[in-house]
């Protein structure tokens, strides 16, 4: 299943930067391992925002759900969730 999600950063402005420092490191490498592993489709910035748009394929709501609480970020991330289907006008045979 496909799923759109928009996430919003909003760390602590008193957090400790080696803290934070550690937290955007180790989000980093979970958000290219799960790329690798083909989880996270599509991973956007959004401009002037601490916050990105993304496409993860995942087997069920459950399943993101699942994967969302293993970010690092996650206890000071705002997500919103859209489920995705394909559109009958869609000229493209595959997910892209």
């Amino acid at each position: 299943m496909l799923f759109h999600v928009k996430m919003t950063v909003n760390l602590p402005l008193d957090m400790n930067p080696e803290r934070a420092a550690q937290l955007k490191a180790d989000e980093k490498a979970l958000a290219q391992r799960l790329q690798e592993q083909g989880k996270w489709r599509h991973l956007w910035r959004i401009a002037g925002l601490y916050a990105n748009y993304s496409v993860f394929d995942v087997p069920s709501v459950e399943a993101l759900h699942d994967t969302l609480m293993l970010l690092p970020l996650f206890p000071y991330m705002d997500i919103e969730i859209d489920g995705l289907c394909r559109h009958p006008s869609s000229i493209h045979a595959d997910d892209r």
